[in-house]
């Protein structure tokens, strides 16, 4: 029926496709304005200013993928794959940042493909001499979030 009830009971008055801005498809369903004005309960439902409910929704087939994928990254498979992606990115990452590796020296693909070359044999010698000197690796940041709960709980 494309209508959407609030928690107070009263019912939207617009439910729009749209796009939103990372180019996915979304419905937009807003409720009316008088409505929320005078809710007691507008705190809850939105921090907007506009004393305007707005809830944006994926479709039901994306929405479906979304929560399947969401159950999958719980598995310990996926955990795993996910720790091995990880170690790819960083490395990826601290080519590109601390060895230039996004930016050639050289003109020509020869020339190119042995800096690549050279520079991931810089970052193994570097890593052996870090191994061997038994220098640890850096930890993974800590987000403020993370950091508060683990105060909050200990």
């Amino acid at each position: 029926q494309q209508v959407a009830i609030c928690p107070e009971g009263k019912t939207s008055t617009s439910w729009t496709p749209a796009i939103d801005g990372r180019d996915n498809e979304v419905i937009k369903i807003k409720f009316a304005r008088a409505d929320c004005a005078t809710c007691p309960s507008l705190h809850l439902c939105t921090r907007t200013k506009e004393k305007r409910r707005l809830v944006t929704l994926r479709p039901e087939a994306q929405y479906k993928a979304l929560q399947t994928a969401r159950k999958q990254a719980m598995t310990d498979d996926y955990k795993a794959d996910y720790a091995r992606r990880a170690g790819i990115e960083a490395t990826l990452s601290e080519s590109i940042r601390a060895h230039g590796l996004r930016h050639a020296r050289y003109i020509g693909l020869a020339k190119t493909h042995l800096q690549h070359l050279m520079t991931a044999t810089a970052i193994n010698f570097k890593r052996i001499f870090h191994w061997l000197s038994a220098i640890p690796q850096a930890t993974t940041r800590t987000s403020q979030f993370a950091k508060l709960m683990a105060q909050s709980l200990g």
